[in-house]
């Protein structure tokens, strides 16, 4: 990665500065920008997300932003409402309130002597996710976003549900973290002495959000908002509500990405979709690799939308993606072989999907007779499974699937003759019955190598009260026949000659899908009403005239001193006597100070998961979360615990929140709730 140090324009930067809502209250921003730009005004470049700019994200800023801004931008970072140094409360995620501000700050932007009047978003994860809702209010100034890590639809694809699943690996954990992170008191430095007044509110006034997600367990209107699929306020149909240009980026390792496939579908805007091997990272440091130069892939993009220089950007096809080699199964990857290819058409109007029954334990271009087939699922399925939405950390991606497939109902094809290459959402189409009112499906594709090993490619969830939709759920009767169809994740895959495909499925996935409230006992009816459909896709002659992606550049990074170096340890303990398998993931990212500001900070979080097999009602899903802050003599730090469990007939939450100024605890609060189970 190459550090640089001289741009076009010199950079002055001003590291915190307020923006005045139109109800009073001010926003937190940090700014950089060309030292010129009063008399040369130039685009601004939004990032708006609820971390923190004077250490959450300050060393990712540092390599971003003043690199944009010293070729010809404003870059302009700043904190939500409720979040850093801001006025209010954040009260959960991408509520109206959010979007106005978002909206207000547009058009302070827009308004400054060293802004042209246009403005671009950027953001990952939270700002991917506002940058698309923001474009749906169409503020004047909004020429185009950069939406990364992000979604469409909140209920098909966020760390809340799956397949109408509830994801117990991640909307506990993610809940406890923004429980831990709304109670971050904001800086002295920028706000004085009202920093202690701010900081008590809000650790007494923020909510633990995971109790209003677990009250919508279906896909209602708390979900459509903010997911730009629906159709909004321009009544213009679905996505018709975004206008300006975007550019919509993932990698096959986040937990986003089938919503760059479904973007370049639905918008009729302007648009192009990347997708690279990555993790929930930006692309200058993606992992699993290659990375890119993403700084100047971004450049490419405003250059061309907000101050109209020709780059060629919108002449490409529509869509680029990392076509995955098959490798062995590991649960770290460093580098993922591979290369790049592209869709100059999305969807493509030839694609055409290759189907495979699924016979009696095996996959063939033929259906058999069919043939009833019966699963107890495990409670344990699914601890093979890596996590949700990796971080790019080592111990994040599938191992070895050969334990899970002992716990499924396995269907095999034959031996490739030749490498085959899919592009796409994979779909699973089943014939099945339960014993059970409740119970879902989990299917995995997987890539069975001549040794045996088992390497996950794809899968997903399905609640089978919800086959017919996630908005209104129907029991399962005990013992019916249903037809149903999962889609699975969306990936670009090359299963090298000699390799075979592999279906398989389970009810039960462990701790992604909360389990179903008794053991199930799964009915699979193969042949005819059982099939895989792979989206085959042959290579085409724009692969391989597609211009190389430069090597990543940065700008120079924040200083940082290490006081605890990072780790993570990940393990899954069994008692061969009570049957009792708890997985920890813990996660110490270490003790740092910044050089800039002095500031030390420590953060450790760690996640739980523990059930009984044979007892699905065991299950239990724990976050403990300490971060704390300390500049001289000022010292604090914020402790949370969360713990979600469930009967047969509700799920109840347990959240605790302490607040530390030195050893002193200076607020405790806990919160409990009681939520029904709704067909889940």
């Amino acid at each position: 990665m190459k550090i640089k140090t001289a741009f076009p324009r010199p950079i002055a930067e001003i590291e915190n500065t307020f923006i005045p809502m139109p109800d009073g209250a001010k926003l937190a921003a940090r700014i950089w920008l060309p030292a010129d730009a009063e008399g040369r005004p130039v685009p601004a470049i939004l990032e708006y997300i609820p971390y923190r700019k004077n250490d959450g994200t300050a060393y990712r800023d540092s390599i971003r932003h003043p690199y944009v801004a010293g070729h010809g931008y404003a870059c302009v970072r700043v904190d939500m409402r409720g979040s850093g140094d801001s006025d209010g409360l954040l009260l959960d995620e991408y509520l109206p309130q959010e979007q106005d501000d978002g909206v207000a700050v547009i058009a302070w932007l827009a308004r400054q002597s060293w802004c042209t009047g246009a403005v671009g978003i950027i953001g990952k994860s939270w700002g991917g996710f506002n940058g698309l809702q923001i474009a749906a209010r169409r503020p004047p100034a909004l020429k185009a976003i950069i939406t990364v890590c992000s979604t469409d639809d909140r209920y098909a694809d966020d760390v809340h549900y799956m397949g109408g699943c509830v994801l117990g690996s991640d909307m506990l954990s993610w809940a406890s973290i923004m429980l831990a992170y709304n109670a971050r008191p904001p800086d002295p430095r920028f706000v004085g002495d009202r920093w202690r007044e701010m900081w008590l509110e809000r650790m007494e006034h923020t909510p633990p959000f995971a109790e209003a997600w677990l009250a919508h367990q279906r896909r209602d209107d708390f979900w459509k908002h903010g997911s730009v699929c629906e159709e909004g306020r321009f009544a213009n149909g679905p996505y018709g509500d975004i206008t300006c240009a975007v550019y919509a980026i993932g990698g096959w390792a986040d937990g986003y990405t089938n919503a760059i496939p479904r973007l370049l579908e639905g918008l009729a805007c302007p648009r192009k979709g990347l997708i690279g091997p990555w993790a929930h990272t930006y692309a200058e440091s993606g992992v699993p690799g290659p990375a890119i130069g993403f700084n100047q892939e971004c450049l490419r993009w405003w250059d061309y939308w907000l101050k109209g220089i020709e780059s060629d950007i919108m002449a490409e096809p529509v869509l680029r993606l990392w076509m995955l080699d098959g490798i062995p199964p590991r649960a770290t990857v460093r580098e993922w072989p591979g290369r790049w290819v592209a869709e100059p058409e999305w969807p493509r109007k030839d694609a055409a999907a290759q189907r495979l029954y699924m016979n009696n334990g095996t996959l063939d271009d033929t259906p058999a007779a069919s043939t009833q087939l019966r699963i107890v699922g495990a409670q344990t399925t699914g601890l093979g499974g890596g996590v949700w939405c990796s971080y790019g950390l080592p111990g994040d991606l599938p191992a070895d699937q050969r334990g899970e497939d002992g716990n499924s109902l396995c269907f095999t094809s034959a031996p490739l003759a030749s490498q085959v290459e899919i592009c796409g959402c994979p779909q699973v189409t089943l014939t099945v019955a339960a014993n059970q009112p409740n119970a879902l499906l989990a299917v995995r594709l997987c890539d069975v190598a001549p040794d045996g090993a088992s390497a996950r490619v794809s899968w997903g969830l399905l609640n089978l009260t919800h086959r017919n939709g996630h908005e209104q759920p129907e029991p399962v009767e005990p013992g019916e026949t249903y037809g149903v169809t999962l889609t699975l994740n969306a990936i670009a895959y090359a299963l090298p000659a000699g390799h075979r495909w592999r279906v398989a499925v389970s009810p039960t996935y462990w701790p992604f899908a909360w389990p179903s409230p008794a053991p199930v006992t799964l009915s699979l009816f193969t042949g005819a009403g059982c099939s895989l459909a792979l989206p085959v896709r042959p290579p085409l002659p724009v692969d391989s005239a597609l211009p190389a992606f430069e090597p990543p550049e940065i700008s120079t990074p924040l200083g940082l001193e290490t006081l605890r170096a990072p780790s993570r340890q990940r393990n899954i303990e069994r008692d061969l006597l009570t049957g009792r398998v708890r997985l920890t993931d813990r996660i110490d990212e270490g003790r740092t100070r910044l050089s800039a500001n002095g500031l030390e900070v420590d953060s450790l979080h760690t996640d739980t998961f523990t059930i009984v097999e044979g007892q699905p009602l065991s299950a239990e899903a724990r976050s403990d979360l300490v971060i704390g802050y300390r500049r001289g003599e000022w010292s604090v730090r914020v402790e949370t615990s969360s713990r979600m469990t469930a009967d047969a007939t509700t799920f109840r939450v347990t959240n605790v929140l302490d607040g530390y100024e030195g050893e002193t605890r200076v607020f405790s609060k806990t919160w409990d709730c009681a939520v029904p189970r709704d067909g889940v």
